[in-house]
């Protein structure tokens, strides 16, 4: 699966690296930069392989994960849009080379797409589905739900469990959708799998 889903990236533009483990993976991308100014964008799976703190024994870090209120995130995360280097994850890949994310106040997919000398998008097995359809109904139905329970949030999806409601609520967290058809012009971009289940 990973290694087809390797491929289609290639062919899709990307630089593609792929691991068996996440220790492997941050070995091999705290070894890429020395003295450098890196942005995150927020994302449970970059948290869960500890890149960050390792990142920052060497370089100018800015990770909106840790902050507590929103009016430390939205500083945090304005910094992180302006760094040489972005890191992110997605909500969803298919086997076929598309990366697909779900994002509620815009800083993960901006700072995919424009303004960094390169973007790496992180990934464990468990965000690849077999196409975009299949993708995009993980990204709402799976990954939307458990993200905005993670932030305890009133929303339907929450509350009831189960799915994506396509709610009004002001809790909401799916206001854009953004798909990868192909790696953006004039921006260098490598897609990091690893193959262990990390995030939602």
């Amino acid at each position: 699966m990973l290694a087809k889903t390797a491929e289609a990236l290639r062919r899709n533009r990307y630089e593609v690296s792929v691991f068996e483990t996440k220790e492997e993976a941050v070995d091999y991308l705290v070894g890429l930069f020395h003295g450098d100014t890196i942005g995150f964008g927020d994302s449970r799976t970059l948290a869960q392989i500890g890149l960050s703190a390792r990142l920052s024994r060497e370089n100018t870090v800015y990770d909106p994960f840790p902050c507590t209120n929103n009016d430390d995130f939205l500083a945090v995360a304005q910094k992180c849009l302006t760094t040489d280097y972005f890191f992110t994850s997605v909500n969803g890949l298919s086997m076929d080379g598309i990366l697909v994310n779900l994002d509620g106040t815009g800083n993960r997919v901006a700072g995919s797409l424009f303004g960094h000398k390169k973007v790496f998008f992180v990934a464990g097995r468990n965000k690849i589905a077999p196409d975009l359809e299949q993708t995009i109904y993980r990204v709402r139905n799976v990954a939307a739900p458990l993200n905005a329970k993670k932030y305890n949030l009133r929303t339907p999806c929450v509350i009831k469990g189960d799915r994506c409601y396509d709610c009004s609520s002001p809790d909401r967290i799916c206001n854009a959708l953004v798909i990868h058809f192909k790696k953006m012009n004039d921006i260098e971009a490598e897609v990091i799998l690893i193959n262990e289940d990390l995030g939602f």
